[in-house]
């Protein structure tokens, strides 16, 4: 599988570390039901079929962190954003 990277182009996968779906938001640790909060957060997560947003570490490479567009089916590649540009 080939990753597009922004910097450095179309890269190989074993250059990358995976980090998982990238919509879960992490918890805040103040609030009042917090342990619940972060076992949903951690542990309670979906497994969809089809394209996904996922974060990936650029390791081998700009040490960039991506959000990289996948179809958990295929594999196939929809393009790739820093995720830095992606945050909101």
């Amino acid at each position: 599988m080939r990753i597009p990277c922004p910097y450095c182009g179309s890269r190989d996968l074993s250059e990358f570390v995976y980090h998982g779906d990238a919509a879960p938001k992490r918890p805040d640790p103040a609030a009042e039901n917090a342990s619940e909060l972060f076992y949903t957060y951690v542990y309670l997560r979906e497994n969809p079929a089809g394209p996904l947003r996922e974060l990936w570490y650029h390791a081998s490479g700009c040490r960039s962190w991506l959000i990289v567009t996948r179809d958990t089916r295929t594999h196939d590649i929809a393009g790739a954003v820093l995720a830095m540009e992606s945050a909101s």
